[in-house]
């Protein structure tokens, strides 16, 4: 029991710093302390046991651990102050990459840094911009949590995992990392518009026609290459057919019952009909939208790098 007490005592000092750091609601924060509580009801400890101490924190300890799997060899020692200068001065050409939008130069310079000084929450949180910006947005969430893991506080690191996750269609994970940046640095504009934009994008998800495509029609209705595929569909036979029947339901109001335009689950039905015709006429090109529009989303390509 003696090795399970003092792995409770770790978890509490872990929960414990968390409620000072800033980055919880009042609710998170509530909850916390009740977990604590548990804890120490459960394993029978308190604060004043320090002999259950261990060496290291529990996020240090986590963060050896994720980077040994990434067979990333953790130094026992601190960098040299040469190895943290030419770290800074990677970090900066890799900034000087981003600027010029040559983001495969960027990453291999933060990926040098990072080399250099494994322990710096900026390298990892930079290469994850540049991660995003080539759209490897997995290898950008992994960044992000080693970010996130060193320093807990870094508001950025959170915003740049939020830009991620809405690019992957994790919508109510990046709603909460962008409300975390913003507990953080309440103030900062990115991540009130990053935060808007996700929950717009929750919405619409949730919608049963826009869920058809993957995205919001209304963002499409302007670029040329969509009306062309569009104009290319309403030559398909059944397209026809299904708009001709809308019609003459149209024509007949509401008198026309069941299957008329006042039927939403028909209009509905016939949007997501729509949709799917739209997706097998030309699905590549659909892909290619929905890349630009979201890469054309987000609040963060002026984002300072660090």
């Amino acid at each position: 029991m003696a090795v399970e007490k003092r792995l409770a005592f770790s978890i509490v000092q872990f929960l414990r710093d968390q409620t000072h750091c800033g980055a919880l609601n009042s609710d998170e924060q509530e909850s916390l302390e009740v977990a604590i509580q548990c804890l120490e009801t459960t394993f029978k400890i308190n604060s004043s046991d320090c002999h259950l101490a261990v060496p290291q924190p529990l996020t240090e300890i986590f963060l050896n651990s994720l980077l040994k799997n990434d067979n990333i060899t953790v130094p026992e020692t601190s960098p040299s102050p040469e190895d943290i200068e030419r770290a800074e001065q990677l970090k900066n050409e890799g900034n000087n990459h981003m600027k010029e939008e040559n983001y495969r130069c960027a990453v291999e310079c933060y990926t040098k840094a990072i080399d250099l000084d494994i322990r710096n929450a900026v390298y990892y949180c930079n290469r994850a911009a540049a991660h995003s910006k080539l759209g490897n947005y997995t290898e950008a969430t992994g960044d992000c949590e080693r970010a996130i893991g060193i320093d807990p506080t870094y508001s950025k690191a959170y915003g740049r995992m939020g830009l991620a996750l809405t690019a992957m269609n994790k919508y109510p994970e990046a709603i909460s990392y962008f409300k975390k940046a913003l507990v953080l640095d309440p103030e900062n504009d990115t991540y009130k518009s990053n935060l808007k934009i996700a929950e717009q994008k929750q919405k619409e998800a949730s919608s049963p026609i826009a869920a058809g495509l993957g995205f919001d029609m209304a963002s499409l209705i302007n670029n040329p290459a969509f009306i062309s595929m569009a104009a290319s569909v309403m030559q398909n036979q059944q397209v026809q057919q299904l708009m001709s029947g809308m019609m003459s339901n149209a024509v007949g109001g509401p008198a026309a019952g069941v299957g008329g335009l006042s039927d939403i689950s028909s209009l509905i039905e016939a949007g997501q009909q729509f949709a799917q015709q739209i997706q097998q006429q030309n699905p590549e090109l659909i892909e290619q939208l929905r890349n630009h529009i979201r890469s054309r989303s987000f609040s963060g390509s002026a984002e300072e790098q660090s």
